[in-house]
């Protein structure tokens, strides 16, 4: 029994792998779901059954690229982001946020822009796209909110959110890394200073 559940899975990733290929190589649109199952050299039956639309592969692509595996925690409640909350220094906090908003960004930046990219022609990639920062909003609320239990902030706490989507936006990353040539650690370290310089009062 395990093993055959060890076979799903694997069948399972192999076809998100196959999907992100192409995705990111032809784009949503142009990629068919026979494609994808060729790429992963299974039946398409397997991928429809597996999955049931090319949006929900797309979306279970998003989320895990998002977490970093398939495990099904929310991100709120992972060991990394609840020490990160936890940490009783406000700067050293921010500074994890900008670590893992770099280490997530590498992982699903190419996912990212398939699916902005089709949002633009397809409404259900549309929701899919605004389902995204709609979570992301709610997670940068509650780092924002803690970071206020700890210390003065130099703007009020809306402000503050605003600042830090600002800061931590895929478009933003994908700007100054993909077009300006920036390393993701360039990329980190420069925003987690900006995030020092305008959410935490001046010393």
């Amino acid at each position: 029994m395990a093993r055959r559940a060890d076979k799903t899975q694997a069948n399972r990733q192999r076809m998100r792998e196959a999907a992100q290929v192409l995705f990111t190589a032809r784009g949503y649109a142009a990629t068919s779901m026979q494609a994808i199952a060729d790429e992963a050299g299974m039946s398409v039956q397997s991928l429809y059954f597996t999955f049931g639309t090319k949006r929900a592969l797309l979306s279970e692509l998003l989320d895990v690229a998002v977490a970093g595996d398939d495990e099904p925690v929310p991100t709120l409640e992972r060991p990394r982001v609840r020490a990160a909350l936890d940490d009783p220094d406000p700067e050293a906090q921010l500074r994890e946020q900008a670590r893992l908003a770099r280490e997530i960004y590498e992982r699903v930046a190419p996912v990212l822009q398939v699916v902005a990219h089709a949002a633009t022609a397809d409404p259900e990639i549309h929701e899919l796209w605004e389902t995204n920062n709609a979570q992301r909003a709610v997670v940068m609320e509650r780092f924002v909110t803690a970071l206020a239990a700890k210390t003065p902030l130099r703007e009020d706490i809306a402000t503050a959110i605003d600042v830090t989507l600002a800061l931590l936006s895929p478009e933003l990353y994908h700007f100054l890394t993909a077009r300006r040539g920036w390393e993701p650690a360039r990329w980190e370290a420069w925003t987690a200073d900006a995030l020092v310089t305008q959410l935490l009062p001046a010393s």
